[in-house]
């Protein structure tokens, strides 16, 4: 962890050479975050409900989703696939391999994308908001249970990056089939899943555990009534599904290691 600390300063003082840039890009990335979220919301007014979730209580789920995804988008910035793969191409993922460092410590340091601080700031502002409008959520049970949901996020979308960055290894150019479940997956789990389809419903629940994660653990939270009739333990699974998928994709990660065999560069 010291090693991480002082990775995480030297990134810091790069990104704050130049100052301008760094708070131009801060400043867009939170603009585009209140630009989706204004169009969203500006919709949503029209309909006044989806598939019986009223705005504060999609809010509830959107603000959750932001502010986890934000700060895993992040920290894994590193593991994302065009940087990774670009790590790769050059030869730089062969220094990290040589140096008498932990390897996964040195790519999280590699890259770190400060500019998302404004989205994970907006992300936690209306998840905040949402709460308030939320006051079923005020009990001491569920406080004390949603930070292990938002771990449990972590790891999940930390396990997607992780995915993408070793499928790399093998394909060594980046490859836009991962932002389907990245960037994708965490637009559809800011919506109620009974909205979808059920082969898509189906999909991210068993096989990409999405809805374990945020759709049932905010049906905990509001004391909304499950449509599908799953079991009553189905909103406690989100720290577990979080973790079996990280644990899956760091066993995939050493496999592509074991298979790696360099850029020749």
């Amino acid at each position: 962890m010291h090693l991480y600390r002082l990775l995480l300063l030297a990134q810091l003082r790069s990104a704050l050479q130049y100052r301008v840039s760094f708070v131009l890009e801060v400043f867009s990335t939170s603009l585009i975050t209140v630009l989706e979220f204004a169009a969203f919301a500006l919709v949503f007014s029209k309909f006044g409900g989806l598939g019986g979730w009223s705005l504060a209580e999609v809010m509830f789920l959107y603000g959750m989703v932001e502010f986890a995804f934000g700060l895993t988008d992040m920290v894994f910035d590193g593991f994302d696939s065009p940087t990774f793969s670009a790590h790769i191409r050059k030869g730089t993922l062969d220094q990290f391999m040589l140096r008498p460092a932990n390897l996964m410590i040195q790519i999280f340091g590699s890259s770190l994308s400060f500019r998302r601080i404004g989205r994970l700031i907006l992300g936690i502002g209306i998840f905040g908001y949402a709460v308030l409008q939320n006051p079923q959520v005020w009990q001491l049970e569920k406080i004390l249970y949603l930070p292990l949901v938002v771990l449990g996020m972590e790891f999940y979308f930390g396990a997607l990056f992780l995915i993408g960055a070793t499928i790399t290894i093998f394909t060594v150019d980046s490859t836009d089939a991962m932002n389907l479940f990245t960037y994708g997956g965490k637009d559809m789990m800011s919506y109620p899943m009974n909205v979808y389809a059920d082969w898509l419903r189906t999909i991210f629940t068993f096989l990409f555990p999405a809805a374990l994660l945020n759709y049932y653990p905010a049906l905990f939270f509001l004391g909304k009534p499950d449509p599908f009739g799953f079991p009553a333990l189905m909103p406690f699974l989100a720290p577990v599904a979080g973790c079996v998928m990280f644990f899956l994709a760091l066993q995939f990660w050493k496999f592509g290691l074991r298979h790696y065999q360099s850029a020749g560069t």
